[in-house]
């Protein structure tokens, strides 16, 4: 989710590799944990390929003005997890994974190209999310500071709850060198919320939970709206769930959008991938200089 599942990956750097027996996972010990959350996020199976989707809704809020629904979304992310040690902190694992999502007319659900932004009646190009990598950092069954990692869900008449909250505040790339002086740092939040059966959690014979996510992002305007130091900013929310049928599983428009202009994410990186980090910032950066390039050439 524009970091959309950039803050996802973060919770996701928790797993334990799965022995072939059916046990049942015990969620009060730290290999049970780290197992339960590798499965939430992805797959007990090294390299296993697992698809999240969702969609959503955008609104604009501004200062002292009604709320405005200015886009719905369409959203992918493709993963898989392999397993780590350290001889220290024990084994875990890394997530590696690629995401993109699509800007919608929030009356035809077609995808947008250009937007005529309401502020400014500027139109502009609307530049697609596609965050390519999204990885997380390797975590293990014991944390940086040698304390047991916990499973933060909660077990409820059958049922998981799991929530993860995601405070954003770091050096804008869009930014000069004396953000520190004046600010514009890039202020957000994510928030996830997962949940699933707790008996598909616990069973140790199945290498994924399949939950079902709600997401919701609060972020300063999308740097292509163009609309400069004006006050406000936007609300995404979205549900979704992981595909049982991966790829093929995603609505139409995603899947016409991936074979037409995004071929790699049909499958996720490399488990070897060491490429920095893709938000939907630094892509808009990429996009941006290579056009003032061009221009710059002609």
């Amino acid at each position: 989710m524009t970091r959309t599942l950039t803050a996802v990956a973060a919770l996701a750097a928790v797993a334990l590799p799965m022995s072939a027996s059916a046990q049942t996972i015990d969620l009060s010990t730290p290999a049970g944990a780290i197992a339960a959350n590798r499965k939430v996020q992805c797959s007990t199976v090294d390299g296993e390929p697992v698809v999240y989707h969702w969609s959503g809704r955008v609104f604009a809020r501004s200062p002292g003005e009604p709320d405005r629904h200015i886009f719905n979304v369409e959203g992918m992310n493709v993963r898989q997890c392999g397993t780590v040690s350290d001889p220290v902190r024990g084994t875990g694992y890394r997530l590696v994974s690629r995401e993109l999502m699509l800007y919608l007319d929030p009356r035809t659900n077609e995808i947008l190209r250009s937007w005529t932004n309401p502020v400014t009646d500027q139109v502009v190009e609307v530049v697609h999310v596609a965050n390519d990598p999204v990885n997380s950092r390797p975590t293990y069954e014991r944390n940086a500071d040698g304390s047991p990692f916990t499973f933060s869900g909660r077990v409820n008449q059958g049922k998981v709850f799991l929530n993860f909250e995601a405070p954003l505040f770091y050096v804008n790339p869009l930014g000069g060198d004396y953000q520190e002086y004046v600010g514009n740092q890039y202020h957000a939040m994510e928030i996830f919320d997962f949940s699933m059966q707790e008996a598909d959690l616990i069973d140790g014979s199945r290498p994924r939970a399949d939950p079902a996510i709600a997401w919701v992002r609060m972020s300063p305007w999308l740097p292509w709206m163009r609309m400069g130091g004006r006050p406000g900013g936007l609300v995404f929310n979205a549900v979704g769930q992981t595909m049982s049928n991966g790829i093929d599983g995603l609505p139409q428009v995603l899947r016409d959008e991936i074979a037409a202009n995004y071929p790699d994410y049909v499958a996720p990186p490399p488990l070897t991938d060491t490429r920095p980090n893709e938000t939907s910032w630094t892509y808009f950066k990429k996009i941006f200089d290579a056009e003032r390039a061009a221009a710059a050439a002609q």
